[in-house]
């Protein structure tokens, strides 16, 4: 049963009911739409890493929330798919064709639009995801799943925690050519029944080992084989239609070629080894596969030292389970993060400055773990060797009426899967801050991205994407007097530098599916763009961040980061509630929906 809750509706005001109103019919009436699907979920697991019993009410108003949304615009995505033979492409005179199986360009295929300003690189490597019903401009520079995969596939291996195989096929038709596909997932149950019946058969399925009690398979990414490199991607949606068309999320990917003669005796970089270790705690055998130059191989966590990553943009930071000790201590967890910005040396301005957690399900935390985690999301150093120190800690987290007044209606809070007892505890008052993201169109696009961010104003420390919500699960706790760290959860997440944007700002990336030939201007260095011999300071920025008129940034390389929300957050007013998703708010929706909504069953039917 789901818990007795105090109603809200006096304290929630009434939400815009102007333009910004979805028109598409009520929820209830697609009720019977829904249900054709004839689909059969025993379970469905929440994508939350909290130590505590999910109900079973509960488990299905979730997927009662998913079968009603991907009803309710089933008309305009089958429209949409029918016109994918056009470019899609968001800026024009500036996209990356797709290569076709043959390895040439196909300007007719989707892929990433980029934008760019005089004196100011936008980052070529991390996107937010496209949003149904947003206006064009909040979607570009923004991709889908089909601007990811896409090209020469020969392996796919995709990680995630839940996946719909059927709208995965159906949304990216070019995995159906792939000749090696895997899947690393999360699901159990009725769900990982229907995952099995579903696959294609050349398909193989892994479940990481979880070792220790309410752990998951977390972590999102995909690593993409091509004849040429690698496509590595981190990103924040489960592979299901909800997160890659109704929830601000966010994605990571760089391409990296197969090492040279010389790359192959070169010592590993950071990135190389912290991947292998990744892959190889998944405990995965491995796959023969066909890959072109190189014949059958064996796909495991070894082949993925053949390709040279001394380009990466980004350092891994991902959590395995178990529990950490010795040489292991910190290198996994929120001890890998310490550890990587305990190496860094940092601009002045970040001395005290505040730290954003940013997240989609909130953990059973107290005030001794909310310090500890600090501790490491504080660490770093000044350009004077000072240590950067403790700052402000902000929590970005939908309120109720955020959720009520979001473009799913209530229904987006079955994304957002915290307890009350969770989220009311007393001393996280002094930490909530608002979702906004009027700049980027998002708003009212609930987060299901993660990020964790210091800042100053519109400059960036350091920027995390992770998968990793706000729970000891996800980044362990210390225990023994901190010489162990216990982690339940598999993550990933990619950690932004300046050092690293520095070190790479003369490079003109590489990609598996274009030529150099055809890369696009902002692609390339600065050398190759402005006959610049040098560059200056390496800066992240957000997309809101403005160039000084003292032309002291002129050599500086600046690299704007689309940060989905506003900085800096709003804190809470008096009337603002944090959402949790056991309460009952009587308050209607944009659908004129209430929550909890009515639980309705679905079963499968012979054909």
């Amino acid at each position: 049963m789901l818990q007795s809750s105090v109603e809200l509706s006096t304290e929630i005001h009434v939400c815009q009911q102007s333009d910004t109103r979805l028109s598409e019919p009520r929820l209830d009436e697609l009720s019977i739409l829904a249900t054709t699907k004839k689909r059969e979920w025993e379970t469905i697991i929440i994508d939350s890493d909290d130590d505590g019993q999910v109900t079973k009410k509960q488990k299905q108003q979730l997927l009662d929330d998913e079968a009603l949304a991907r009803a309710l615009q089933d008309e305009e995505d089958r429209a949409a798919r029918a016109s994918m033979g056009a470019s899609v492409s968001v800026s024009s005179g500036q996209h990356v064709g797709a290569s076709s199986s043959s390895g040439i360009v196909n300007r007719g295929e989707e892929s990433f639009g980029i934008e760019y300003e005089a004196g100011c690189r936008s980052s070529s490597t991390f996107r937010l995801m496209q949003v149904k019903g947003l206006p064009q401009w909040a979607n570009k520079g923004c991709v889908n799943i089909r601007g990811v995969i896409q090209g020469d596939v020969q392996v796919a291996l995709l990680s995630n925690y839940m996946v719909d195989i059927d709208w995965l096929l159906e949304a990216c038709p070019r995995l159906r050519t792939v000749p090696s596909v895997v899947v690393f997932h999360g699901e159990g149950g009725g769900s990982l029944e229907l995952l099995q019946a579903s696959k294609p058969n050349s398909w193989l399925l892994h479940k990481p080992p979880l070792r220790l009690s309410y752990g998951t398979h977390h972590s999102k990414a995909m690593f993409l084989i091509y004849p040429t490199g690698v496509r590595i991607v981190v990103h924040t949606a489960n592979l299901i239609y909800i997160d890659w068309n109704h929830k601000s999320q966010g994605l990571w990917m760089q391409d990296f070629p197969y090492k040279s003669g010389v790359a192959q005796d070169s010592k590993s970089s950071p990135f190389e080894n912290d991947l292998v270790e990744y892959l190889q705690a998944l405990e995965w055998g491995g796959c023969m596969a066909n890959v072109s130059g190189l014949g059958e191989v064996r796909i495991n966590a070894a082949f993925f030292r053949r390709f040279d990553y001394s380009s990466a943009l980004v350092r891994l930071v991902g959590s395995v389970p178990g529990y950490h000790q010795g040489r292991n201590l910190t290198k996994w967890g929120h001890l890998k993060l310490r550890t990587i910005l305990q190496e860094q040396c940092f601009d002045e301005q970040f001395k005290g400055s505040p730290c954003v957690y940013q997240f989609s399900s909130l953990g059973s935390l107290d005030e001794k773990w909310m310090d500890e985690f600090a501790s490491s999301v504080q660490a770093g150093s000044t350009l004077g060797k000072e240590k950067l120190g403790p700052g402000p800690v902000q929590i970005i987290w939908p309120t109720v009426e955020d959720i009520r007044c979001s473009i799913e209606g209530y229904a987006a809070g079955g994304a957002v899967p915290s307890p009350q007892k969770n989220v009311e505890r007393p001393f996280l008052s002094n930490y909530w801050t608002r979702w906004q993201a009027d700049h980027t169109g998002r708003s009212r696009a609930i987060p299901h991205i993660k990020t964790f961010v210091r800042y100053n104003e519109q400059n960036l420390a350091w920027f995390l994407l992770t998968s990793s919500n706000l729970s000891k699960a996800a980044w362990g706790a210390l225990q023994k007097n901190n010489s162990q760290l216990m982690i339940r959860s598999y993550e990933l997440g990619v950690l932004f530098l300046p050092s690293l944007v520095g070190i790479n700002s003369n490079i003109t990336p590489f990609s598996c599916t274009y030529s150099s030939s055809v890369v696009p201007r902002g692609l390339r260095s600065k050398t190759d763009d402005e006959g610049l011999g040098q560059v200056g300071h390496p800066k992240l920025v957000t997309l809101s961040w403005k160039k000084s008129n003292d032309g002291k940034e002129d050599r500086d390389t600046i690299v704007r980061l689309p940060l989905p929300y506003a900085l800096p957050p709003v804190k809470y007013g008096p009337k603002d509630i944090p959402w949790s998703w056991d309460r009952t708010y009587t308050q209607p929706d944009v659908y004129g929906e209430v929550w909890p909504r009515q639980v309705r069953r679905y079963t499968k039917q012979n054909q």
